[in-house]
This record gives C-alpha cells, sequence and structure tokens, in this order.
C-alpha cells in the first residue's frame, strides 16, 4: 500500500471515527428533549456531510420556493411528492408565500401539515388583520385603528403607504414555529433564508443566520412578514432601521442564494406564469424624474426591471424546475375549494420529475 492511498484510507478512518463521535454526542444531549435544534446537532450534521480528499462527498440539496400568493398551495402539492421520493433538503429559501412556505417547513412541518394549514386556515381574515366583531360597522375606530366593515385601513402609529398590516399573518407564522422550538433563525432544523426588498433604494436584502449586516438577526416571522409585504397593499416591515417590502421585487425565485449557502443540487418550485425576456435599459422621462424626486434607484428598476433577468437567470440554474399551470389563478384566490385544487396541480407538475427526485434522494441519502 503506497503512502497516497495510506493517508486516504486514515483520513476516511477518522471520518468514521469523528462522525460516530458525533452522533453518539447529538444522541446524548445534542437536541433537547423538546425537539431544539442545537450547536452540537448541527455540528455532527456538518461532520457527516464533510469530506477528506479520496473520500465521497454528500452533494447538498438547496430547496427553493418562489413567491404567488395563493398559489403557494401547489408549491406544497410539489413538496408532497418530493417527500415521497425521498429528498430531504439540506438549505431551504423562499421569497413571499414562498417564505412562509419555506420558515414553515424548514422548522420541521411536514407537506402534509402544510396542506392541513392551507386548506383549512381562514386566509382572507388572517391577511387583512379583519375583526369579525366590527364586520357589521362601516366605519368605526379603535385603539388609533380605522377600521371600515372589519377592515383595517389607517392606523395612527403605522401611517406607511399600504392597506394591510400583516400582523395576523406574523403572529400566526411566529406561534406556529415556538411550537416546533424554531421562532429565530439559529434554531431551525434546516439552514433558512428569506428575501426582501428595500423599496427606496431598490436593493435585495437575504435575510438568515450569518447573512447581511444585521447586529442580530431578526425573528423568522418578522423577516417573512418583510418577505411578503407586497408594495401599495401590505404596508412595509421595519428591520434594523431599513424598510422592507416584498422580496419579488427583486429575487422571486432566488435560486442564487441556496446556491450561495452551499447547495450543489437545486430544486426549484416556480409559481410565476408569465415569462419575459430581459428588460433592455433606456433613458427615459421616469429615470428623470425619479431623479429629481431623489428616487433614482427605484425609477431606475421601473425601466429596467433587474427583478425579471435574475429570475431568468435563475430559473436556468435549477437542476430540477418545477412550474405547476396555474393559469387561470391569481395570487387572491385563497380558499378551500381553491387550495385543495392547487395542491393536486403541484403534485401533478412535480411528479414529472419524479424519477429525478429519486435519483437526488438515492445519490444524496449517504452519510444522513
Amino acid at each position: 500500500m503506497n503512502t497516497k492511498m495510506r493517508r486516504t484510507l486514515v483520513a476516511c478512518l477518522a471520518l468514521c471515527m469523528l462522525t460516530t463521535g458525533a452522533q453518539a454526542l447529538t444522541m446524548a444531549g445534542g437536541r433537547a428533549a423538546n425537539g431544539q435544534v442545537t450547536t452540537a446537532n448541527r455540528a455532527a450534521d456538518a461532520v457527516a456531510d464533510e469530506a477528506p480528499d479520496g473520500c465521497h462527498a454528500r452533494p447538498k440539496v438547496g430547496l427553493v420556493l418562489g413567491g404567488g400568493g395563493a398559489k403557494g398551495a401547489a408549491a406544497i402539492g410539489a413538496l408532497k411528492v418530493l417527500e415521497e421520493a425521498g429528498v430531504r433538503p439540506d438549505y431551504i429559501a423562499g421569497t413571499s408565500i414562498g417564505a412562509i412556505v419555506g420558515a414553515l417547513y424548514a422548522a420541521g412541518y411536514s407537506a402534509a401539515e402544510l396542506e392541513t394549514l392551507f386548506c383549512q386556515q381562514e386566509w382572507l381574515s388572517l391577511l387583512t388583520d379583519r375583526r369579525a366583531d366590527l364586520s357589521g360597522d362601516p366605519m368605526r375606530q379603535v385603539d388609533g385603528v380605522t377600521y371600515v366593515f372589519g377592515f383595517p385601513v389607517i392606523s395612527r402609529d403605522n401611517p406607511s403607504f399600504g392597506m394591510l398590516r400583516g400582523v395576523q399573518v406574523e403572529q400566526m407564522v411566529d406561534s406556529m414555529l415556538l411550537l416546533k422550538h424554531a421562532g429565530t433563525f439559529d434554531s431551525l432544523r434546516v439552514p433558512f433564508r428569506c428575501v426582501a426588498a428595500e423599496l427606496k433604494n431598490a436593493l435585495e436584502v437575504v435575510i438568515g443566520e450569518d447573512v447581511g449586516e444585521w447586529a442580530a438577526p431578526p425573528r423568522v416571522a418578522r423577516a417573512v412578514r418583510a418577505s411578503m409585504a407586497i408594495p401599495g397593499l401590505f404596508k412595509p416591515a421595519q428591520i434594523g432601521g431599513r424598510t422592507l417590502v416584498d422580496g419579488g421585487m427583486m429575487n422571486n425565485l432566488p435560486v442564487d442564494v441556496v446556491l450561495d449557502m452551499g447547495a450543489d443540487i437545486v430544486i426549484a418550485i416556480d409559481l410565476q406564469q408569465a415569462k419575459h425576456a430581459d428588460k433592455q435599459s433606456k433613458d427615459n422621462l421616469v429615470s428623470a424624474i425619479g431623479d429629481w424626486l431623489g428616487l433614482g434607484p427605484l425609477a431606475n428598476w421601473i425601466t429596467t426591471r433587474p427583478d425579471i433577468s435574475k429570475y431568468n437567470v435563475n430559473r436556468r440554474l435549477a437542476d430540477v424546475y418545477i412550474n405547476p399551470p396555474l393559469p387561470d389563478d391569481d395570487m387572491s384566490n385563497f380558499g378551500n375549494k381553491n387550495m385543495t385544487r392547487m395542491v393536486q396541480v403541484g403534485q401533478t407538475a412535480a411528479r414529472e420529475h419524479l424519477e429525478k427526485l429519486r435519483a437526488i434522494a438515492q445519490e444524496t441519502s449517504e452519510g444522513r
């Protein structure tokens, strides 16, 4: 046996010993009795996935969940097929409704549990913060908030542009995450990042553990709330002194985000139906007025639409691209019947890739 082979054998043996020790540590106390992810648990996962030269390194799977409002139910249908195939993501990134689904999936909720949530939830009241006890009043003010037939339209404490505050959906996400002991990014079972956008400067903002310029990452639910703040509909979210809105403004299918996290294989679930060619930059009246008003970056976004260019690049980078056909549905089609149907559409679209998904599951199962 030559020296190189001997060194490789020793390295592999050492890896096995480290993995066994890390797994023993995890069994002994790496995951608390309440299911919370700990540093020891993540360390064990990291050791199991690393390999020296000459040993097989397990490819990492990145799951991308695009934005699309109520069409997020189709993403859940696709997740059911991923689970059936045995695919377990190592990284998750999401935008808007994809951030909601992604955060809950990263916390440990199964696709079946998410399906129950989507199909049984009263989404109209949840998203609009509607108060059922005020639904019969044409207009009423309570605690500085003006309600019209129970819908909050003006808030004394948050006069920023946008009708809806998104308080209830943020509280719902936070409470569900807390049930899994996963209210913060570092407590999620699967590393997760979501995408928002800074409105005034037209900048993409990626939120997660060890990313960005935050003194400390916000709570996951707060980050998700920012990611889904559709401009004009939801009031922007204030995080770390920044005014953030829906990440779809800059990156509606964040394939590049999971690649940056370390993914080798990317599975993207894209809810967007319309496809557009890249927009060419032109100097026009919009840009001139934007510069004059001090809104140059936002005006430039309107004239160039960099989100379209990034979207076109990202969907080509995906190894498995699932695009459920939902031509007659829009972002607001919440409701039990619509949700159930869209889950089925997502399942059908994902099944077209079932053979490849099973191959990915087999390739990435070694070392888990």
